[in-house]
């Protein structure tokens, strides 16, 4: 008996090593292992820093970084109308290019008009809002929304080669950098001012470093010399409508949504309550930032290429969904049962209320971390004016939740426990309809 098992034990072994070996050889299993490992790095690296930066820089600094960011996430968007994101989707590197083109033109136009707005009435727009603290720091929203865009058009070409190596490294070097300039700079100037000016930085490495990948694939010769005549350009640019008229809107709506806490939170109760929410909120999205942004990149061109193939996109979409629901059901659901002692005994025992904040926030998260296939097939399916209605209504939901909570209930958990609830509920109704139509042929 004791031979017979053994032989059982070895056999499973070797069952267990082929069946790995048959997912290496697959592709998009590869793909996705590069993708992970670079952003496992990149989220590993923050993670080892943020205990120290955290003690270094006080609520009121996080959430003077916060309230900035949250602006920035709001007109970002807007820069290149979210052309970049189309640029996986042409068959052809010369449509792919127009788009790129096309991209860095709106974003410096943006930037231009963005600038004069803030010169003449940025510090009214701040006051008006009830956010003075970050009055002296609003003249480097448009320089970081023209980093920001152009990180995109570079991110979304390696994608689109399926240079995944070239992205990683980025990660890497760009999270490296960014947060041992927050922990020097720390000892010297722990002010949210700092941060700022460091994390605007943070975009414009990001984006050179692809680009000086991008550039080993031979696109900045091609996005210099290659001849477009202004109708090839315009007749693209009408080809792909959608994104400026459905998904931009969209993007600017999202972007609202998930800037309304802190925006709302400075503006009620001050600087320090942003900050809480901006750290719980920051470390709660490392592990979406891990695994659904790196299978939504590898997803994205190969949803594309289901669709036009005629595969069955459905099964696909089911697949990777219920992948990310049993990846993230463990690790949400034990900062929702031990959030306070966690991010006390880890960022300070003044980040106690961040942990309060993090327990709610975890609901809201793991919904957004197992919709992402969902998400990532929206253009593909072509639901985009679907996905704009969607938006919205997610937007007037959540904005009434905050509402509730903190003119009724005048406290920042309250507040946080029921937008983050309702956020739940928009992302699972998200995952049904979308299957619905990808299971019914749109």
């Amino acid at each position: 008996m004791p031979i017979l098992e053994n032989d059982i034990s070895g056999w499973k072994k070797i069952v267990v090593i082929k069946y790995f070996k048959q997912l290496l050889r697959k592709k998009i299993i590869r793909n996705v292992i590069v993708v992970v490992t670079g952003a496992a790095g990149a989220q590993a690296i923050t993670v080892a820093f943020t205990p120290l930066i955290t003690r270094l820089y006080g609520p009121e600094a996080f959430g003077i970084l916060g309230t900035f960011v949250s602006i920035l996430s709001l007109v970002t968007p807007v820069a290149a109308f979210t052309y970049p994101i189309a640029i996986v989707l042409p068959k052809s590197d010369q449509d792919a290019m127009a788009l790129a083109r096309i991209s860095a033109a709106l974003a410096f136009m943006a930037a231009a008009f963005l600038s004069l707005l803030v010169l003449v009435c940025g510090k009214e727009i701040v006051h008006f809002l009830n956010l003075q603290s970050i009055n002296d720091f609003v003249y480097l929203i448009p320089l970081a929304m023209l980093f920001s865009a152009f990180y995109q058009i570079f991110q979304q070409w390696v994608i689109r080669q399926r240079e995944f190596k070239i992205s990683a490294k980025a990660a890497l070097i760009q999270a490296l950098s960014l947060n041992s300039a927050k922990a020097s700079i720390g000892w010297f100037l722990p002010f949210g001012g700092a941060l700022i000016v460091i994390s605007t930085m943070g975009y414009a490495l990001h984006a050179l470093l692809l680009y000086l990948g991008a550039k080993k694939r031979k696109f900045t010769s091609n996005f210099l010399k290659e001849k477009m005549t202004a109708s090839d350009i315009k007749d693209i640019a009408l080809k792909y409508k959608d994104f400026p008229l459905f998904r931009a809107p969209q993007a600017f709506v999202n972007a609202l949504s998930h800037s309304l806490p802190v925006l709302m939170l400075a503006s009620f109760l001050g600087p320090s309550a942003a900050g809480f929410y901006t750290l719980s909120k920051s470390v709660m999205t490392m592990p979406i930032t891990l695994l659904s942004k790196s299978v939504g990149d590898v997803f994205y061109p190969r949803i594309t290429k289901a669709d036009q193939e005629g595969e069955n996109v459905y099964a696909l979409m089911v697949k990777a969904t219920i992948m990310l629901a049993a990846l993230g059901l463990a690790p949400f659901m034990t900062v929702f049962l031990f959030g306070p002692t966690l991010f006390s005994f880890v960022f300070g025992n003044e980040w106690s209320t961040a942990g309060n904040y993090a327990s709610w926030i975890s609901l809201w998260l793991f919904g957004g971390f197992v919709n992402r296939p969902c998400v990532v097939a929206i253009p593909v399916l072509g639901l985009l004016s679907h996905f704009l209605i969607y938006e919205v209504v997610s937007l007037l939901v959540r904005a009434i939740s905050l509402f509730i909570g903190l003119v009724l209930y005048g406290d920042g958990v309250a507040a946080v426990a029921i937008f983050s609830l309702s956020g739940l509920a928009l992302n699972f109704f998200l995952i049904v309809f979308v299957m619905a139509k990808s299971r019914r042929g749109r």
